[in-house]
């Protein structure tokens, strides 16, 4: 009979991506992401294999959490548009410093430099891209935007705001990250609101 694993290779990940905000590519060790949950570093070789299988796993699972984000945000939200804000704040709840987005920002850019890192960070991007685009043509359908509204265009542009929101924030350092993402999805979504009469 196997043994228990007990702790749940989610747990895991979970805690990897919290190490990975605080020190960064050059600090993050499976010694360090074991001690985060409480395991000896072997029992992470056992299951991943060596840091960058612990790194793939990891991306791996933040494509499935995009689409199941999505979810989660459309079922505890009236309004898709509010839905949006939810998803595009949970998001990013994990840089909630400037440090830890500058760390992510650092695993980003070994992710575009690595094959396998890249081919899975292109499988979040478009996981997310489906998960807003399908959350503003749900707006569209409510009428929550004005008739007309090109969709995927606006996706691309939420999405890039996105990303240049956090940017933008963790050089000027004003406010927290949800403030200004929030700040910005307002000043793109709202020439899209329906007129009223």
């Amino acid at each position: 009979m196997a043994r228990p694993r007990g702790i749940e290779d989610a747990v895991i990940l979970r805690a990897a991506a919290e190490v990975m905000g605080r020190v960064g590519p050059g600090g993050l060790t499976l010694a360090a992401v074991a001690r985060e949950v409480g395991l000896v570093p072997g029992t992470l070789v056992q299951r991943f294999g060596s840091k960058r299988g612990l790194l793939l796993a990891l991306a791996d699972r933040s494509a499935r959490d995009a689409s199941e984000m999505a979810g989660r945000a459309r079922q505890s939200h009236g309004s898709a548009l509010e839905a949006l804000v939810a998803l595009v704040v949970e998001s990013a709840g994990e840089m909630g410093t400037p440090e830890s987005f500058a760390n992510h920002l650092a695993f980003l850019c070994m992710d575009l430099a690595d094959p396998q890192l890249y081919e899975r960070a292109l499988a979040v991007h478009h996981a997310q891209k489906r998960a807003v685009e399908e959350l503003l043509a749900d707006a569209a359908a409510a009428g929550e935007l004005s008739a007309g509204t090109d969709v995927a265009a606006l996706a691309g542009t939420v999405r890039a705001i996105t990303a240049g929101a956090g940017l933008t924030w963790a050089l000027e350092r004003q406010g927290t990250l949800e403030q200004r993402l929030r700040q910005e999805l307002g000043t793109v979504l709202s020439p899209h609101a329906p007129s009223r009469p």
